[in-house]
């Protein structure tokens, strides 16, 4: 069977049609999911895209954690279903408590929009085993609140726990504690990252396609560990 993945449409949301693309450049099957849905129609793994989801207003996922489909999310999330966060989608996983800490305003209040480099720390997660711990690969960024924060326990943990999955080369364009770019849960089912890796999936429209290998990790690790849905 070919791996189901749903991507979730909040009211804002801009890169839902681009990380539906990319799992289907991947060999994925996309399955488009609405906020207010009521379940989850049966998919391997979610991806939770960029954009604004409501607007952003008050806090950035402050809203979309109330959404109906979050509630089936965060129970499927914490059973073991593999999730991805992608910039705001990274906000909303860490307002849901799926992820720890918080994403904040860059430090120097300038939304930025740039080729990054990072290195990956980590491929032991769902989301980055086809990659080479140290790699590194160059995908699109783009945020205003992206500065990856938590207090220093919690960023202790991350580090000693080899959580961190990637971090930011050259410089950090958002004042992220310790040049964190993303970051797994314990499982490893569940990563956010703040740079968008399905905007390098394909040459026509990306600098690389450097951003493919978290889909394709995704594919892999479902495949491998007999966790499609039959």
């Amino acid at each position: 069977m070919t791996p189901r993945v749903g991507v979730i449409t909040f009211p804002g949301s801009l890169d839902d049609k681009d990380a539906a693309r990319a799992v289907r450049l991947s060999g994925g099957e996309s399955v488009a999911l609405w906020h207010a849905d009521a379940d989850l129609h049966s998919v391997d793994a979610v991806v939770l895209p960029g954009g604004f989801s409501y607007g952003d207003y008050l806090r950035c996922g402050a809203i979309a954690k109330f959404a109906p489909v979050m509630g089936k999310l965060v129970d499927a999330a914490n059973g073991g279903l593999p999730v991805l966060g992608i910039c705001n989608g990274f906000q909303v996983l860490t307002e849901s408590h799926l992820l720890p800490g918080a994403l904040t305003r860059n430090d120097h209040l300038h939304f930025i929009c740039r080729d990054q480099k990072l290195r990956i720390e980590n491929n032991s997660s769902m989301w980055t085993s086809d990659f080479e711990i140290g790699q590194e690969i160059l995908i699109p960024l783009k945020n205003g609140e992206g500065g990856y924060v938590a207090d220093e326990k919690t960023l202790d943990e991350l580090e000693g726990e080899g959580r961190v999955i990637a971090r930011y080369l050259e410089i950090n364009p958002n004042g992220s504690r310790r040049d964190i770019a993303g970051i797994t849960n314990a499982r490893g089912n569940v990563v956010g990252i703040m740079p968008h890796p399905e905007h390098a999936v394909e040459k026509l429209t990306g600098p690389t396609t450097d951003g493919l290998g978290f889909f394709t990790s995704l594919l892999s690790s479902l495949v491998n560990n007999g966790k499609v849905s039959a």
